[in-house]
């Protein structure tokens, strides 16, 4: 036949030279559509043979190969050649595939290795089977029964991009000859194998392909250890492999002998998976079982590595290890005679010589470093020969110690290792090394590649692979988890040995032999035998012979993780040891999605450890290829995950704040992803669609999960009966709070349990345990984002909101109001005022009722509230609802409410995010301060009061005591059961303490919920009743027995959560039933999530005292009852009305602090790797680089002390600085990442001004900016009694950053950027308040001090502070529009520790309050906050000093151009010199006085009116400080602004007035807009203290 290709191919194929030769177009975007099919049918013994013209490194895969028998004329060409039907053999890497699926997966040459320049032939031979011809060698049958007609097919895939057929005739005799050699000793094993199977059984154990072929390999080549080998009783029955009886003489070479064994040892795995591969060897050899050890786990099960060790597969009686060549049992050779000559003669292992320190194991595959702790070097080993070109040599890191900066360094070296004087670190050596250390290349020492590759050896884990190769063409290569990296070194010395440092954190390392995926399969089978409760079922995903019943149903593929397994049929994927490592768990579905196919996984278990959790996504890498990763995300190809709340794809982030946060579900919840027609990929999170996440994806795409960090085990959904329905997104929510917390009734004080339902419009999320909702795509989107309140509000309840964040995008912003209608009963519109029924809202500043509008001009325009505002409603006891802005009553909205409303928050148009403030009641809050802390209560703690009860009917052996708080089982270990004296209302927790357990048990507490009503029971005793918990069928029962959740019995899941057999005396028990129909158990307060859904409304809790446990007492309350007899604490306020009692119960819980013994604090010894302590582990420096600087404490924080520590060294080469927060798990094996924003369990940071909870923001604006604070700020933490986190600043309350921090938790700081050094000091730093700096408590104050609950300095003086926030860019910005304005220096004085600067940070960074008192009689002011102040010059006479003192505080807005002439005078001036001025009123009387003004007549003197304000937010509006536009010469931009003056006003010189603009909004929450203008007539009445300058 002609040796052409068909006219017909793939859409990005181009045909030339006489269609001999294939190109597929656009390579580098491109990677299949690349199908091309010879022109003829193949005739019997013709090998189609094409080179290999050109490859490209921009994927992975490549050419494929083989035949089909459809005809290309009316072929429907498939986008690759794995996707041809109908009568088709294809061989992909090194596997063989018929119609798609896998018939043989270890066959012949890997063709993804092959290069440019080689051949790839395809036959048919004349007994109807196919052979792989590579470089004029023959693979082998690779199938049989093949039709008489076929067409050779080439995929020009991945890499390759170019082939030309060379030829299509038969091969060479010889090659002929020898291959008919082989297929007549197949037959010839065939038909041994048949007459001496039962010889074999007989014997004991059934006879080994796999090991046989070993032996008879040796055999071919002549002698093991020169001495002849014994032939074997039995042969191995694989066609493809070679002949047993080939002439002494023949050699195989090289890539025969590879093929050889590699098949040989697949064919041992493979029959150990099946059950097959007991004993080997004629006299039934012992199999090694130490295969899953940490210190072997690259050695075989039973010896599979080629090259052999203490752990093989002896004949005889010499069980694991004998290398002896002597025949064993009945004639068979042991594997340990093959493996002793393959090792001695061929195999890669480490050279004797060695480093000083190191220790050679394992058969010298295994090298460590001997005292790892104390020393860090000569840890240098090497190769014992010389690699070959195109050999791999790869190690696996087996441990590390967490003390030393560096790791381990890998490369190659011409020097000899028998004449090397070996060097402390390899990269001493200056000749002849090339090493990868690091992410860089180092030749002979110096750095020649900064950054090679996007991995780095110091981040590496233990169980990470790195390899190494020198390609025949002198390239170097690296591999990392087997993915290339690339071209490292371009001409490297063609004899030359590996080399392994041992350096730094490096300790131990294993040469691994194996690189293809069977050796993973081969570990990860072994897991699963050793964990699974599967043990010796069937696998079908290994056998050969594919599954009729299960071809279309999606399962995990065999080829996973290295620290993952398949259980259950390919349907559940684990991490077995989830608590040792938290990587390498990604698993593949067994084959790709079909376009609109969901492919959905539920967790069935996760663990307390680690950061981060499950990864899902697709990937266009066949799972029975592709060298898995670590983790998903370090693939660079092909690939797109959803991590956390973003998407990645190619490792890359694609969207940041994507959907819901993966990191925050929890067991029972269900992750899915699908790729749709049009291209487009969707991620579900508990079946709710999260949007599109990217577009144009690749239809032939694997579903990929990776079972990262907490996540331990998942299983696919579909549609088993056997699983469970689909949870509830219960992550968030109401349920993420305890419902046991004691609540008031009345109008002043509510349960802190006000929380977003989880039921929400399409755009929005709800995150932060239910207390932040924001809409997502917040620019592309800017509606659909309702969301609503979790429960009724009660009457004279405050519901009240902070905005957190907002987008100058669209018109319109925030819509709040209250719906009568339910939750579960609301259509989500787009907007909420579409809704015609039963709806109220304040849109703008516009009452909407049912969508209409009532009445315009309310009180408050929320179009009009910025980032920070507050905006609270309140239904009253009338049905009046009144809306709060910033704690302020803007008065009766509506009338004639109905009692049960719900509030509605409508995230519209430019408000983006949140948070719900916790605040309570009518109060005025907009005298609050920073330092006030709003007070939440215990969640789990019992509380006194009215307790839950047990009923009176219970089991036989159960008696009740403590008016039924308490129950004993007496006698026996069952007949235990209790329940619950009443029905539990939703989210009421029934909790009860263990108090005592009897250890001659087994078996433990059972715990849940039953519809099964106690009073419905016969009288007590209850001889009838079932004698334990999961016998209980008579109504539905739900419950959880152990670590099983079971429903009338029958198991639900496993692995849920914390098994109750683990308990003892003093945990805790709870259970619930929350508003989504979910049963949730509570251990020791932490919510295990949901255990089962679908739970009916009435339920009563059951308990079962089986087993071990004998008594229990109830540690819960009714949630009804504890509200009638607990009294909540009061909000604390500092609006006391003036002369008032300071008798506010917060000032005795504040005070309770002092009596406290403080527990003494240091650094934990485990921190960054970058982190030095010293000075009693008090002080803690970062040594190095910008990051790795995370500290925590060695001890947990009590409640109310007070964690402070100093910032002693910033390095102002670096930008950003210092975080700190609270961890909430011990930190004694804690992985800490390089920053603490990777933290993502339990985890509460604050981090320039804003708060982060396990890596999401749920707060801004808090505090001042830590990036600004010098060097001698002492920074703290407090958790109150509360459970709120507080920040100080130099002693001073910034307030509640984050609610409900558990119990125990620990100081967390991370010394970052600018931050070198901090140092613990004492816990007992005063409190500092206000600007006189004065170290005093509120609370120790006399009552002279308190007017109106504000903080008063008796004897005020300028503050005498320097401004500690040295790096103010908004100082330095108002500065240089001072220097603008050209004003004389003499007029300022010259200490520039007078300067103030008044924006946020500084203020809040200096604990300003927002109010102060000044003068006799006192009189407040307020602060010009957003304000810049720069102090004058002030006389030092008698008069000016009683003014400092005496005098009042005003503010005066002026204009640029009056400034100049208002200095001149000192003075404020009337006229021109500010708009302020008003037309000159007549002088009444001799007191009047001023100087004439210019062009006036002296006969007709007039005095100038001056208005003053004491507060900014009236003097600073444009009307009297006019905005200018200026041009920064530092940045040239331009900006606005606006000037004023501070003065000193004498008492008794003004009048106090009504505002004279007709503004109808309060100005100031402080002061009325009837007395916030003040006007003086008297000429030196005001003395000039400070110039104000605002830049916008």
């Amino acid at each position: 036949m002609a040796a052409e290709l068909h006219p017909r191919s793939g859409k990005l194929i181009g045909l030339s030279n006489s269609n001999r030769t294939a190109q597929r177009n656009q390579p580098v975007q491109e990677f299949n559509h690349g199908l091309v099919l010879s022109r003829e049918p193949l005739r019997d013994r013709d090998v189609f043979t094409v080179r290999i013209d050109k490859k490209v490194n921009s994927w992975s895969g490549s050419i494929e190969i083989g035949v089909t028998a459809l005809d290309p004329a009316a072929l429907d060409f498939p986008s690759s050649a794995t996707g041809l039907k109908g009568g088709s053999w294809i061989v992909s890497g090194c596997s063989v595939l018929r119609d798609g699926r896998s018939v043989l997966e270890e066959y012949g040459r890997d063709l993804d290795q092959l290069a440019e320049g080689d051949r790839v032939g395809i036959q048919r031979n004349t007994r109807g089977e196919l052979h792989l011809w590579v470089n004029g060698q023959d693979c082998g049958a690779a199938a049989s029964g093949l039709p008489p007609r076929l067409w050779a097919v080439v995929d020009l895939y991945g890499k390759c991009t170019q082939v030309t057929v060379v030829s299509c005739e038969p091969p060479p005799p010889s090659a002929e000859k020898e291959t008919e050699t082989e297929a007549e000793a197949e037959r010839e094993e065939e038909d041994e194998e048949e007459e001496e199977e039962d010889e074999v059984v007989v014997c004991g154990s059934r006879e080994d392909a796999g090991m046989a072929a070993l032996v008879n390999v040796a055999a071919m080549n002549g002698t093991m250890n020169g001495e002849e080998v014994p032939e074997l009783s039995c042969s191995h029955s694989r066609p493809d492999k070679f002949p047993n009886n080939l002439e002494p003489e023949t050699v195989l070479t090289e890539h025969q002998l590879f093929d050889v064994f590699n098949n040989a040892i697949v064919s041992l795995y493979r029959s150990e998976d099946e059950g097959r591969g007991g004993d080997v060897g004629g006299g039934g050899g012992a199999t090694g079982t130490d295969s899953s050890s940490r210190n072997d786990r690259g050695s075989s099960s039973g010896g599979g590595a080629v090259n052999g060790d203490s752990g093989g597969v002896s004949g005889g009686g010499d069980g694991g290890g004998s290398t002896t060549n002597s025949p064993t049992g009945n004639g068979g050779v042991g594997l340990g005679a093959v493996t002793g000559s393959m090792t001695t003669n061929d195999a890669l292992l480490f050279h004797e010589k060695c480093g000083t320190l190191i220790k050679l194991s394992n058969n010298n595959k295994t090298a460590e470093r001997r005292r790892p702790l104390d020393e860090f070097n000569n840890g240098v080993v090497m190769t014992n020969r010389p690699l070959r070109h195109n050999e791999m040599f790869e190690i696996r890191i087996d441990k590390l110690v967490d003390k030393w900066s560096g790791s381990i360094e890998i490369g190659v070296t011409t020097h000899n290792p028998n004449n090397l004087d070996y060097p402390a670190t390899m990269t001493n050596l200056r000749s002849g090394t090339i090493m990868m250390s690091g992410c860089g290349i180092l030749t002979n020492g110096k750095g020649t590649r900064r950054e090679y590759c996007e991995f780095s050896l110091d981040e590496l884990q233990e169980g990470d692979h790195i390899g190494l190769m020198r390609k025949a063409s002198g390239a170097l290569h690296f591999y990392i988890n087997g993915i290339d990296q690339g071209v490292a070194a371009a001409q490297t010395p063609g004899v030359v040995y590996g080399v392994v440092d041992l350096y730094g954190m490096a300790v131990k390392v294993t040469i691994v032999h194996n690189h293809n995926h069977s050796d993973r399969l081969r570990r990860n089978n072994a897991i699963m035998r050793a964990l699974s409760p599967d043990v010796g079922r069937p696998r079908p995903s290994l056998s050969l012979t594919p599954d009729p019943d299960g071809l279309d149903r999606l399962l995990f593929h065999p080829n996973c993780g290295l620290k993952a397994a398949i259980i259950s049929d390919g349907r559940t994927a684990l991490r077995p040891h989830a608590t040792d490592d938290f990587n390498h768990g990604v698993v593949l579905s067994s084959r790709p999605l079909r376009s609109n196919e969901v492919f959905q996984v539920r967790i069935d278990k996760m663990v307390d450890k680690w950061a981060g959790s499950i990864e899902i996504g697709v990937t266009t890498h066949n799972p029975a290829y592709l060298q898995l990763p670590s983790t998903m995300t370090n693939l660079r190809s092909g690939t797109w995950m959803m991590t956390g709340n973003g998407v990645m794809h190619n490792g890359t982030t694609i969207l940041d704040e994507y959907g819901h946060n993966l990191d925050r579900l929890k067991a029972g919840d269900t992750v899915g992803v699908v790729r749709k027609e049009d291209g487009s990929l969707h991620f579900f999170v508990n079946g709710v669609a999260q949007g599109p996440a990217a577009w144009n994806v690749p239809p032939s795409v694997y579903a990929v999960v990776d079972l990262y960090g907490q996540a331990a085990q998942a299983t696919i959904m579909d549609d088993m009966a056997d699983l469970p329905p689909l949870p509830e997104d219960s992550s968030e929510g109401p349920m993420a709070m305890s419902p046991g917390s004691p609540c008031s009734i009345g109008g002043t004080n509510t349960v802190n349990d006000l929380r977003f339902h989880q039921l929400h419009g399409t755009n929005a999320v709800i995150t932060n345990g239910g207390r932040t909702a924001l809409r997502q795509n917040c620019r592309s989107e800017f509606n659909d984002a309702i969301v609503i309140s979790n429960r009724c509000l009660r009457d004279g309840e405050m519901f009240e909101i902070v905005i957190q964040k907002m987008v100058d995008r669209w018109s319109g912003s925030i819509e709040a109001g209250v719906t009568a209608i339910r939750p579960d009963e609301l259509e989500f519109p787009n907007t909420m005022t579409d809704i015609d029924y039963d709806t109220w809202m304040l849109s703008g500043t516009a009452i909407m009722q049912d969508g209409n509008t009532m009445r315009n001009n309310y009180g408050c325009d929320l179009d009009s509230l910025t980032t920070g505002s507050r905006i609270g409603m309140m239904r009253s006891a009338s049905g009046d609802l009144r809306y709060y802005i910033n704690g302020v009553d803007q008065g009766v909205a509506c009338s004639g409410l109905p009692p049960e409303v719900y509030a509605v928050i409508d995230l519209y148009g430019q408000c983006v995010q949140v948070s719900i403030t916790s605040s309570s009641g009518p109060l005025d809050n907009s005298l609050c301060t920073s330092n006030i802390t709003e007070k939440s209560f215990p969640i789990h703690s019992p509380v006194a009061g009215v307790a839950h009860r047990l009923h009176g009917k219970h089991g036989k052996n159960v008696v009740l005591l403590g008016e039924g708080c308490q129950a004993v089982r007496v006698g026996g270990y069952a007949h235990g059961i209790v329940f619950s004296a009443k029905e539990l209302k939703t989210d009421e927790l029934f909790e009860v303490k263990i108090d005592e357990v009897d250890e001659q048990w087994c078996g433990s507490l059972h715990v849940g919920l039953t519809t099964l009503a106690p009073p419905e029971l016969p009288s007590c005793p209850l001889s009838g009743l079932s004698p334990s918990l999961p016998q209980l069928r008579t109504k539905v029962t739900w419950l959880l027995c152990g670590s099983e959740v079971r429903r009338n019995g029958l198991l639900q899941r496993q692995n849920y959560g914390c098994s109750l057999d683990r308990l003892t005396v003093g945990n805790r028990v709870g259970v619930k039933r929350c508003s989504d129909d979910t049963m949730h158990i509570l251990i020791d307060g932490e919510d295990m999530g949901p255990a089962a859904t679908a739970v009916a409304k009435n339920v009563f809790a059951v308990l079962d005292l089986y087993g071990r446990v004998t008594a229990v007492s109830i540690v819960s309350s009714s949630v009804m009852e504890d509200m009638e007899s607990i009294k909540a604490p009061s909000l604390s306020s500092d609006s006391c009305s003036e002369g008032e009692e300071d008798s506010t119960p917060v000032r005795e819980v504040e005070s309770e602090p002092c009596a406290l013994v403080p527990t003494a604090m240091a650094f934990l010894e485990n921190h960054g790797k970058n982190i030095q302590l010293s000075n009693q582990n008090l002080t803690a420096a970062r040594v190095s680089s910008y990051n790795q600087g995370l500290l925590v404490t060695a001890q947990p924080l009590a409640r109310q002390q007070l964690f402070q520590f100093q910032i002693d060294r910033l390095n102002p080469s670096w930008t950003s600085s210092l975080s700190l927060g609270v961890i909430g798990h011990a930190p004694d094996r804690l992985n800490f990442p390089s920053t603490a924003c990777c933290l993502k369990r339990s985890a509460w940071l604050l981090q320039r001004d804003s708060v982060f909870h396990n890596s999401l923001k749920i707060c801004e604006n808090y505090g001042p900016n830590l990036d600004t604070c010098p060097e001698g700020t002492v920074l703290g933490l407090l958790v109150d009694a509360n459970s709120c986190l507080h920040l100080y600043v130099n002693g001073m309350d910034q307030g509640v950053a984050a609610q409900d921090i558990p119990s125990p938790c620990y100081p967390l700081i991370d010394l970052y950027g600018q931050c070198e050094q901090v140092t613990i000091v004492t816990n007992n730093v005063p409190a500092v308040g206000g600007e006189s700096g004065e170290a005093r408590c509120q609370g120790d104050m006399e009552k002279a001090d308190m007017v109106d609950g504000i903080k008063e300095s008796v004897c005020w003086t300028p503050p005498p502070e320097v401004n500690p926030n040295k790096t103010c860019e908004y100082q330095a910005l108002c500065s240089r529009f001072k220097e603008l304005l050209t004003l004389p220096d003499g007029y300022f004085n010259e200490d520039a520790k007078f300067n103030l600067c008044y924006c946020e940070s500084c203020h809040k960074l200096r604990g300003d309050e927002a109010y102060y008192k000044r003068g006799e009689p006192p009189r407040d002011y307020a602060l010009p906050f957003g304000w810049c102040r720069f102090a004058l010059r002030i006389k030092p006479h008698c008069e000016v000093s009683n003014a400092l003192k005496k005098w009042h505080i005003a503010y005066h807005g002026t204009s640029v151009g009056a400034l100049r002439r208002t200095l001149d005078h000192s003075q404020l001036l009337s006229g021109t010199s500010s708009i302020f001025s008003v037309s000159p009123v007549k002088t009444e009387g001799p007191n009047g006085y001023s100087e004439p003004e210019e062009n006036s007549s002296p006969a007709g003197r007039e005095v100038p009116r001056v208005q003053l304000s004491p507060t900014m937010r009236y003097s600073g509006l444009d009307t009297f400080a006019p905005k200018v536009q200026f041009r920064d010469p530092r940045s040239h931009r331009c900006h606005q602004a606006q000037v004023g003056f501070q003065v000193c006003v004498r008492p008794g010189s003004y009048k106090v007035g009504p505002q004279t603009l007709g503004a109808s909004e309060a100005l100031d929450p402080r002061f009325s807009n009837t007395e916030i203008e003040w006007i003086t007539k008297e000429e030196g009445g005001t003395l000039l203290y400070g110039l104000l300058i605002r830049v916008e």
